[in-house]
């Protein structure tokens, strides 16, 4: 009639198991969701923040075209050789003093 003094019983026991279990997996669910939807939003203003703050992109100009060089100098040391060398020729009588101011002007030119 009245049944066990308070004690539920097996189909009572697994009722409550089962009641537990999916309120359990329902919060579960919830807290996974709302992490979501929270992580969703930081990626939104992160996003928007960016575009907002976000420097815009430098703009270059081209490259202006340069004419190459009309002549080709020498480096330092290669004009000093040259011009002891001629140096040492006009001393050798090899040169005259019009030659070697000639060959003097094309080297520093």
């Amino acid at each position: 009639m009245f049944g066990r003094g308070g004690r539920p019983g097996l189909i009572g026991l697994a009722a409550r198991t089962a009641v537990v279990t999916g309120t359990a997996n329902a919060m579960q669910n919830r807290a996974i969701n709302r992490r979501e939807e929270q992580s969703q939003a930081r990626a939104a203003e992160a996003m928007q923040y960016q575009q907002q703050y976000q420097e815009p992109p430098q703009q270059y100009a081209p490259p202006t075209q340069q004419a190459p060089p009309t002549r080709t100098t020498a480096p330092q040391s290669d004009l000093i050789a040259e011009l002891s060398k001629l140096g040492d020729l006009r001393s050798q009588g090899l040169l005259t003093d019009e030659e070697f101011a000639a060959a003097k002007a094309k080297l520093l030119a």
